[in-house]
């Protein structure tokens, strides 16, 4: 498990998930984890998930931000645009399971949901189980330096 009062978590979603994230807002701050809110600011159906998930990818892979998490619809096209960035790992996290796996196997530095698609409660065990989450390195570690 990792010690998260020193990470700095930045957080974004799209229109479609603007209202999970701002439960999840709340949750990381009520739990004093140091968290920013890098947008959206108001549920506008003209914002574009691609905006988001560039400019959190350029804040995580700058090291501004120790850790991401984004939400959109489906949680698949803020994840994709992530990955367009270096040094990038998001995954689309709909369980638990997947997320630990995520961080243990994978390091992955990005939190990807499916606002739609989960639920609060689940939306906050799979961000809880992300951030506190540690890379198991060894074999995995090879792996990541192939992708």
């Amino acid at each position: 498990m990792i010690n998260v009062e020193n990470k700095k978590i930045a957080i974004i979603s799209d229109h479609a998930g603007f209202f999970l994230k701002r439960k999840l807002l709340s949750y990381l701050i009520k739990e004093n984890i140091n968290v920013e809110d890098l947008g959206a600011y108001v549920e506008d159906n003209s914002d574009d998930y691609p905006e988001f998930g560039h400019k959190l990818a350029k804040a995580v892979s700058s090291g501004e931000y120790d850790i991401g998490i984004s939400i959109c619809g489906a949680g698949n096209g803020i994840n994709m645009t992530a990955n367009k960035h270096q040094g990038i790992r998001s995954a689309l996290c709909w369980n638990e399971e997947i997320s630990r796996l995520a961080r243990a196997h994978n390091d992955s530095n990005i939190c990807a949901l499916p606002g739609r698609f989960i639920t609060e409660s689940e939306a906050i065990l799979i961000v809880r189980t992300f951030i506190r989450t540690s890379f198991e390195g060894g074999r995995h570690r090879r792996r990541i330096e192939k992708i």
